[in-house]
């Protein structure tokens, strides 16, 4: 019977074209050397009992073939390999290899021909691989007495060594490729060829190796490498790592899809093949097969070049892996077949007459491989946590180890399942095999899916008009859209909580509260237009005039932002600010914006609740159509701490326009000129409305107050009206204005600017906030900051309900329902118990009229707390609120906002932890090491303080270092974006990296890069509810994630397991979904003393880790040795294949972590550079 197969290659193999003719023809008469010998040879004979010398899913077909035919089984096994199922799919098993490597228990002749004399086997099924095409196991079957269940020795001697094969092949009149008459005995046989033929040349196992021990070398350099590799491959894989050479054929028609030379997808039958061709191709392999008295089942392959000639390439003397595609098109089992044909039956009495062999439709097949594709297909090993198959009609599945809890071995071949799609045509077969890959679901290696996806879909696989330049052509086959996994992540990241304890930092003890607020449903369609939409349809100028000339007095909630910030350590999550965005924007539409984004926010986003501040903002806006976003911007610092060139501030407000903000709060900390200019331009250039703001300090109501007098303000306010500011923001983030400094602000401002919208934010630390916005509004303010109730009051800002209250029923009134602001609140009161942790009423409990002597700003005061407290300094925080003021005063009285009020609250605990005076402090000052954002501060790096600088403690405290006098970003060069982006995507992937990442990198960017591994390994744990984020849930508590809608997992954390001594971990038993899976995870603090392999920082280049899992073969160099970018350094194997690892940079050898023979894990630190 024949089958002429198409299949494809990928650009890893020698890229040609196979075409297969499967044999069983009657042997010819010979005389074996048995004969000659005077062996009198086996008889043969029915099987009843047959042993398979292999393992795994090709163990597993033959034993079903068996069964169905009543023969008893016997399977043979590694150490390795006890927990392995074709171990327990036989009838009898028994170990072997004592003290052998786990390649070589396979490849131990007289141990496997023991064992089956031991147990009356009849005949032993060699598979595929290891000892299936070697002469010496066939013969020492049948001196044996046993039936070896394929071709005879002397065929198998002949035919399986490949230089043999070819020598037939001329014999026989077949055409063959140019290559050496005899296996190479050493590189310089190699080269002499490689000077007669030229390159490329292909080196390959002589004695076969099933895609093992098989090289390309295209040039000189590579040669060397490649003549090792491939010959320690073939001899680890059968035994013999004697090679020969032969001329490889480019631009001929692809037949099989490979990686490394192993097939990986086949189809059958052949697409685009001419039927004369085909008949060439068949006779040609039966006269051949002929030629050397072939018997059994076998496969001759040809190349076929792009002109139509054919050339023999080798005879594989065995079952082959990809047979399941003739059984599927013929329905003939090729198993059984063997099975009988080496019972001495013939092919008409098994009804296989070539006449009556009819091909029914198509098949495709899979090799789903443990292998990321992603990095060059290198294996991947480890636990299967989770593996659910595919089904369905047209489907087979084929495999072994494929089941929850499998481990995947690093010692044999990357196999897991063997998927075949059966249907009418070739197009069919593959929709069903793309349906059935789609449905696995395997979880803890990775697999070579989304690789069989991309070929499965290209529009050339599916016609089959597909050429070796194919792969080459169409680089988009090797980019990969990489699983989510999300289900897997998730239960990770709640196994690591209940393991390890919170990845969240809990500011006290205080746990979370069970409980799960909820406000009532609101439909998209009912929402009423607002503010947003004034500004959308006239623009920012249009929108502050309507502003100005709106009656009604206006609110900006702040719940979404400074509120937190405040009172909860800026930690409430998008997950709860979500649900109030629909009623929100129905029932508040008439505010005059919301503030949601920026400041403090934007990297607590990142560090600490491991969300995107990006989709916070477009999550928030999906939900929230009617009124506009308004965020906090630091001038030319944007929501950053640092000093960035001008472009960077520029596209920051692009950006952030795009995502979703209308108004942006432009302030500096120390109301310097030059750095608000930055980012007013930049927020005019963007289209936003700009909002530019006087930060308040001191008291103007207050004649003894010169510094921060009533003439300083208005100056400023003049200033920013020259810059073009649409609405006018008077900051008071310490909480200082008193209704009389109120006033006389605001009057003297409405005074000069009647048409100037003028918007209040204060907070209300000392209970005054009420009182001083009743006096702004009768003095012309326009907009005042206030936070719905239940977050209100102390340090954040004062209270919603309270202001529409006392302004029902005068001209002041707000028309906002004051019933729905207390279902409003509610919700946020039983919210506000889910960050019990972070509660600043835990240390602080109440406000406190002292803010006007020490002037802490709102959102530091409970953070200046809990550092305190953090610290040890806890007992003694009136005296860090009394050094506050000190510190204020020797910084020069500053103003004082993010960051400069951080530079006085450092400052200040440096004073309390170091028990110094203000003049102690002065009298020592050459002596103390101050905090870096002192010296920062006094180098110039945040701006220039109004009044200058105090002299000479500058000076002192600087020792000579650099003084800035200009604005710190004016001399910075423009930032190259795309630069940045192209590196993080190296770095990362493509698919993690986008626009907005970019921007949050330049940012932050350690906390960027942290957050994307924290996302890597543990997804989007933004859809956790906050309880369950931050603590996980009990034993026992049903928890359902709504992932996306209309998708819910339901999970039930059923145990935790003792700590498990020999790896340090404990394992989380989970239902998810009503099915039960399991996560291991390190114990950290039980784990200290358990000695591990360093893992390699993949931050540092000098460091270099194991690119996959495997054992050390050959350490190339030695401490001290200077290495080049690009050698060698050691040799690792994994699954039969061998990887080289090269220096990615230039160096001297620090340290080697590792030695020959010596098991290693993916990222394991494998040696140390000195640069």
């Amino acid at each position: 019977m024949y089958r002429v197969n198409k299949l494809l290659q990928s650009p890893y193999t020698s890229r040609s074209t196979f075409l297969k003719r499967f044999l069983s023809i009657k042997e010819k008469p010979y005389k074996s050397q048995q004969q000659q010998n005077g062996v009198k040879p086996y008889e043969k004979r029915e099987i009843k009992k047959l042993l398979v010398a292999n393992r795994g899913e090709i163990a597993i077909r033959v034993f079903r073939a068996c069964n169905e035919q009543n023969i008893k089984t016997v399977a043979i096994y590694s150490a390795e390999d006890e927990s392995q199922l074709h171990r327990i799919k036989a009838d009898e098993s028994f170990l072997i290899g004592h003290g052998l490597t786990p390649i070589q228990a396979y490849l131990n002749i007289p141990e496997i021909i023991k064992v089956a004399l031991r147990n009356d086997v009849d005949a032993i099924h060699p598979g595929y691989g290891f000892l299936s095409e070697n002469g010496d196991f066939a013969k020492a079957c049948r001196e044996a007495g046993i039936s070896f269940v394929g071709p005879s020795p002397d065929v198998i001697y002949r035919m399986g060594n490949k230089v043999h094969a070819r020598k037939a092949a001329i014999d026989a009149n077949v055409p063959i490729i140019p290559g050496t008459e005899n296996a190479v005995k050493n590189l310089d046989e190699v080269r002499r060829f490689v000077a007669e033929h030229g390159y490329p040349v292909l080196l390959k196992a002589a004695r076969g190796g099933g895609g093992r021990g098989m090289r390309v070398a295209r040039k000189d350099s590579e040669l060397e490498e490649a003549f090792q590799r491939a010959s320690s491959e073939a001899k680890a894989a059968v035994g013999d790592g004697s090679l020969f050479v032969e001329r490889f054929i480019t631009q001929s028609r692809h037949i099989e899809v490979q990686r490394r030379h192993q097939k990986v997808i086949e189809v059958a039958p052949a697409t685009n093949l001419a039927e004369d061709l085909r008949q060439r191709i068949t006779a040609d392999a039966v006269r051949l097969a002929k030629h050397v008295g072939y018997q059994n089942a076998g496969t001759v392959e040809f190349l076929l070049d792009n002109q139509g000639r054919h050339y023999f390439i080798e005879v594989n003397c065995r079952l082959q892996v990809e047979h399941t595609c003739s059984e599927e098109i013929t329905g003939i089992d090729i198993v059984q077949s063997q099975i009988r044909v080496a019972e001495g039956k013939k092919l008409p009495e098994l009804g296989l007459e070539q006449d009556k062999i009819k091909m029914m439709g198509a098949s495709v097949q899979c090799r789903m491989t443990t292998e990321d594709p992603a990095k060059n297909f290198q294996p991947d090993v480890g636990r299967l946590d989770v593996f659910r198959s595919a089904e369905g009609f047209g489907i087979r599945i084929d495999s072994a180890s494929a089941y929850t809890d499998a481990i995947i071995s690093p010692h044999y071949d990357s196999l897991l399942v063997k998927v075949i799609a059966r249907a009418r045509t070739h197009q069919e077969a593959c929709s069903k095999m793309v349906r059935a890959l789609r449905e696995f679901r395997i979880r803890g290696v990775k697999t070579n899916i989304p690789f069989l996806l991309n070929v499965l879909h290209h529009p050339e696989f599916l016609e089959g008009s597909i050429t070796t330049s194919f792969l080459d052509e169409n680089p988009g086959l090797f980019k990969f859209v990489p699983s989510q996994n999300r289900a897997q992540k998730l239960l990770n990241y709640i196994s690591e909580i209940l393991v390890n304890g919170p990845l969240t930092p809990l500011g006290t003890d205080v746990k979370p509260s069970v409980i799960k607020p909820q406000l009532p449903h609101i439909k998209k369609k009912d929402l009423p237009d607002g503010w947003k939409q004034v500004l959308e349809q006239g623009g920012p100028k249009a929108f502050a005039k309507a502003v100005r000339e709106h009656p009604k007095p206006m609110l900006m909630d702040t719940t979404m932002r400074d509120a937190h910030q405040s009172l909860l350590a800026t930690r409430v999550r998008t997950y709860d600010l979500k649900k109030t965005g629909p009623y929100v924007a129905k029932n508040f539409s008439q505010l005059y914006s919301l503030e949601n984004w920026g400041g403090a926010t934007f990297d607590v986003c990142m560090r600490f609740l491991h969300e995107c501040p990006w989709n916070r903002l477009t999550e928030l806006r999906e939900l929230i159509p009617n009124i506009p976003f308004q965020m906090l911007l630091r001038g030319a610092n944007a929501v950053g701490y640092s000093n960035y060139p001008d472009n960077v501030i520029d596209k920051f407000c692009q950006m952030s326009v795009d995502y979703g903000i209308d108004i942006f709060r432009v302030f500096d900390s120390l109301n310097y000129v030059p750095n608000l200019k930055v980012g007013i331009e930049a927020v005019g250039k963007a289209n936003g409305v700009i909002e530019a703001a006087i930060c308040y300090t001191g008291d103007v109501s207050d004649p003894n107050r010169k510094k921060y007098n009533l003439n300083y303000y208005i100056k400023l306010v003049d200033e920013l009206v020259k810059m073009g500011t649409h609405v006018l923001a008077i900051k008071d983030m310490a909480g200082l204005l008193k209704p009389k400094a109120t006033t006389l602000l605001v009057d003297s401002i409405r005074q000069k600017y009647p048409d100037l919208p003028i918007h209040i934010h204060t907070h209300d630390t000392a209970g005054t906030g009420i009182a001083n916005y009743l006096a702004a509004f009768e003095a012309g303010a326009d907009v005042v900051d206030v936070a719905v109730d239940a977050m209100s009051g102390m340090t954040s800002q004062p209270t919603m309900g309270g202001l529409v209250a006392a302004l029902q029923n005068t001209k002041h009134d707000t028309d906002i329902d004051l019933l729905k602001v207390n279902e409003y609140s509610a919700f946020w009161e039983q919210t506000r118990q889910l960050y019990a942790p972070f509660e600043c009423t835990t240390t602080m409990k109440s406000g406190n009229a002292d803010v006007y002597v020490n002037e802490i700003p709102g959102g530091q005061y409970t953070n200046l707390q809990f550092q305190a407290f953090s610290l040890g300094l806890g007992t003694q925080f009136e005296e860090v609120k009394k050094a506050y003021t000190e510190a204020n005063k020797l910084l020069g009285d500053i103003i004082k906002v993010t960051p400069s009020s951080k530079i006085v609250g450092d400052l200040a605990q440096f004073m309390v932890q170091n028990k110094l005076s203000p003049e102690e402090l002065v009298e020592r000052v050459d002596d103390l090491s101050f905090p870096s954002s002192v010296i920062e501060y006094m180098q110039g790096s945040i701006g220039q303080p109004p009044g200058g600088f105090p002299e000479p403690l500058r000076t002192k405290i600087l020792k000579g270092k650099e003084k800035y006098d200009e604005r710190p970003g004016s001399s910075l060069k423009p930032l190259d974006f795309q630069k940045i982006e192209n590196e993080l995507k190296k770095k990362f992937g493509d698919e993690e990296i986008r626009e907005c990442d970019v921007m949050s990198y330049v940012m932050f960017p350690k906390v960027l890069e942290e957050y994307i591994e924290f996302k890597k390994n543990y997804g989007p744990v933004d859809c956790y509810e906050t309880r369950i984020f931050f603590v996980g849930p009990t034993l026992g508590e049903p928890i359902e994630i709504e992932i996306e809608h209309g998708k819910t997992l339901h999970i039930v954390v059923l145990a935790i397991s003792d700590l498990l001594p020999q790896s340090g971990e404990r394992e989380v038993f989970f239902q998810v979904n009503g099915q039960l899976r399991s996560m291991k995870v390190k114990d950290t603090a039980a784990s200290k003393d358990h000695k591990v392999h360093p893992k390699v920082d993949k931050h540092k280049k000098e460091q270099i880790g194991a690119p996959m899992p495997g054992q050390v073969l050959d350490v190339k160099v030695k401490e001290g040795d200077q290495i080049e970018k690009g050698q060698t350094l050691l040799v690792l194997s994994a699954m039969k294949m061998e990887t080289v690892v090269k220096s990615p940079t230039s160096g001297k050898i620090k340290k080697i972590h590792v030695i020959n023979g010596q098991q290693v894990q993916g990222d394991d630190l494998l040696v140390e550079l000195d640069q």
